[in-house]
Formats: C-alpha cells, structure tokens, sequence
C-alpha cells in the first residue's frame, strides 16, 4: 500500500478498480484546514489524464509494471513492431501507446515498453539518443557566438532547435526527457 503522502512522479498505482501513474503532485499545507495532494495522474491503460485531490492520510495499493527492453522493427502505417530481444516475440504498439517517444526512435534501435498484466501500454526511449540531422538551414559563418537556435530535421523526422553551427549530416545528442539540443557527436 501506498500513502497519498508518499506519491512521487511516476509511481503507479490501484483507484477505484483503475491503473494510475502520477504524471504530476504537489503537497499543498494551506494556513487553514488540513493539508492535501494535488496530483495529475495518467491511466496507464486508456491514457486518460485527470486531475484528483487526495487526502493525506488515503492509502493506494501499488501496481507493479514490467519493463522490457525491446528493438524497435517498423512501422506498418497503424501500428508501430517492436521484438522481444530474448523470445523473438514481435509485439504491435498503437499510436497511442508511442506518440511522444517514437520521435526519438529509429529503426532497429532500443527501447524500453512498459506492461502491466502482460499487456504493453507505453513506450519509454532512452533518456539521450544520437540522431543524424537530415535538413536545416546551412550555418553561417560568425554566427556560434550569439546562441540563437534555428530547427533542424533529423532522421526518424522529429524536428529540434539546435545552435547555428549545426549543418545537415552532423549527428546531435537529444535529451529525450526535455526534447532539446545536448551537444554535436
């Protein structure tokens, strides 16, 4: 069982016959009354994001979720194939389930796909990526000084601000996490 109390970003668990993951909390003591937490949470299993109130003092049961290491295959238009590295098993993920990490991801590479009860519901890319920038405004000399950005394209078709310096064909570092510009590789 898990307190209200204890509720941090990315805890999952059991309400009301329901799989939740805390998207976002915070512990709010005001001047008068008793204090609460307010959270934002994400079904893990329909992707529905509500906002609740809980009571500090309210206990959850805590849902455990697998994570596997799967390689990403391809994508067939409608679902997105990723494989099992140990049992060779190909598993289809909707759209849905993908949207925000998939742009990190290209073909062939790893990544992380979450389950609960055997079913996968969401997939995690890793926290940095090294893409190939594939079309942005040529540089212009003198112009790496002022760290203004211009956008770049890179390979899975995802698009960044990067500095001025970057040319296409240089390969860039994404923080996955925040979706900005690291470094040039």
């Amino acid at each position: 069982m898990i307190s209200a109390n204890d509720i941090r970003k990315g805890v999952t668990f059991e309400m009301n016959g329901e799989v939740w993951q805390v998207i976002d909390f915070q512990h709010v003591k005001p001047g008068k009354g008793a204090a609460f937490v307010r959270t934002k949470i994400k079904n893990v299993m329909t992707g529905t994001i509500r906002e609740v109130t809980l009571n500090p003092n309210e206990k959850f049961p805590r849902v455990h979720i697998e994570n596997k290491e799967m390689q990403y295959l391809y994508n067939d238009g409608e679902l997105y194939y990723f494989m099992d590295n140990e049992t060779f098993e190909q598993i289809p993920l909707n759209k849905e389930q993908v949207e925000e990490d998939i742009i990190y991801i290209k073909e062939n590479d790893q990544a992380t796909v979450r389950f609960y009860e055997g079913k996968p519901f969401e997939l995690v890319a890793p926290n940095f990526v090294e893409l190939e920038v594939v079309e942005t405004e040529p540089g212009i000399k003198g112009d790496t000084a002022t760290g203004a950005t211009k956008p770049a394209t890179v390979e899975t078709g995802a698009s960044f601000q990067v500095p001025l310096f970057i040319n296409t064909g240089d390969k860039i570092k994404i923080d996955t996490r925040t979706g900005e510009y690291l470094s040039r590789v």
